[in-house]
């Protein structure tokens, strides 16, 4: 084991629930917890409930303006606020709807506590990476954005630098919009490109605001990335920036959309490409940031066949105990999901893919969309860091 770890976790963070038939079902955090139970996975860890986060802590990333129109959207549901992006076609209300967002932050922000107190080296909150939300805006199912919350407390406590990295499938918009301008944080994104997907931002140009050039990074990658090549783009970037802006702790997002079988984007990763970059964002925080990791759940649809597996891995990985890829779904969970959904689960937690990549110094091809689009990234932030973009 890395390091004592932390899962916050409590049944009540389900009740962030758009209803039937909304894409974001917290049917995927239950079923994550339920495997990572019978796995053995919550045993290698600390698991606490999580505190509701107050106004004051809502209103250090968000404005106090909107706060009050959450509360009111989630006192009548059938009223719609499409000035503050509630009531949209993505962003239901729905009853309690403050309370339950609330939770997610306070959940958040206790993960990033424990570890920059020293309680823990490692923490997690699933339910939380609610990445797009705005200070005064609802956006793509996020009400309260608790990973720019749980950085600005970090930055509030004494951190000098945090860096947050984002394997999500959609841009990190809303984090980055919070910290655009803000030396101290450095934003990465890796997502399908804005040409082709939600929410349309993301290029290689956004580089960071005018007094902190260099510390917005986003690489776009094309539709129908596999394994193979997600891995090459961000071992060709992610590592290299990081290492450069010396954070002192890392934050990162990790939506599970970025597989083949999500019904919402169009990316062809694996199970075992998510393992790979969970691993390797473990091994980030070790070697930059002396293991303080904070780690949070996304996005992430294909709610049966990926989801509770890839944040398993996760969990298992924070813990400081990785599974196995060829380790055996328990019958257990498999017959759960069977009663409960009427069809079959996974029976190995592999999706049996090969994680291997070609690195980028084997060198540039121009003639391939995924290539483009690493050099554009190391071209227009590299040297912002300091780095040199060619091989």
């Amino acid at each position: 084991m890395s390091g004592e770890a932390l899962l916050v976790f409590d049944d009540a963070l389900t009740a962030y629930d758009f209803g039937r038939g909304h894409p974001m079902s917290p049917i995927r955090v239950e079923l994550t917890i339920k495997l990572a139970r019978a796995l053995g996975v919550l045993d290698e860890l600390k698991v606490v409930p999580a505190p509701s986060a107050d106004d004051a802590l809502l209103e250090t990333v968000h404005t106090a303006e909107y706060v009050d129109a959450v509360k009111r959207a989630g006192l009548d549901p059938t009223e719609s606020d499409p000035t503050h992006g509630l009531g949209t076609s993505d962003t239901y209300c729905f009853p309690q709807m403050h309370e339950a967002s609330a939770h997610i932050v306070g959940a958040s922000v206790e993960a990033a506590r424990a570890v920059w107190e020293g309680d823990v080296l490692h923490a997690a909150n699933i339910a939380g990476g609610l990445h797009h939300a705005m200070p005064n805006l609802a956006s793509g199912f996020c009400v309260y954005n608790d990973p720019a919350i749980a950085i600005q407390w970090l930055l509030d406590h004494g951190a000098e630098r945090v860096a947050y990295v984002d394997v999500d499938v959609h841009h990190g918009d809303g984090v980055q919009a919070v910290f655009y301008n803000d030396p101290r944080v450095l934003t990465v994104s890796l997502h399908e490109s804005p040409t082709t997907l939600f929410p349309g931002t993301g290029g290689a140009g956004e580089t960071g605001g005018p007094d902190a050039e260099g510390t917005a990074v986003n690489i776009a990658l094309p539709p129908s990335t596999d394994d193979a090549g997600w891995l090459r783009a961000f071992h060709a970037v992610v590592p290299d920036v990081v290492k450069a802006f010396r954070p002192s702790v890392l934050v990162t997002q990790h939506g599970c959309d970025s597989h083949a079988k999500d019904p919402l984007a169009h990316l062809s990763k694996s199970i075992d490409g998510q393992r790979a970059a969970y691993l390797a964002l473990h091994d980030l925080a070790h070697e930059v940031a002396g293991g303080k990791w904070v780690a949070t759940g996304g996005g992430g649809y294909a709610i049966l066949d990926v989801v509770p597996r890839a944040w398993t891995h996760l969990l298992a990985i924070v813990a400081g105990a990785p599974i196995d890829p060829s380790t055996e779904v328990p019958e257990s969970w498999r017959d759960d999901v069977q009663r409960r959904f009427g069809r079959s689960a996974p029976r190995l937690m592999t999706d049996g893919h090969d994680a291997s990549y070609a690195a980028w110094s084997t060198g540039y091809n121009p003639g391939t969309w995924l290539d483009r689009s690493i050099k554009a990234t190391r071209d227009a932030s590299f040297p912002l860091l300091g780095l040199d973009p060619t091989y």
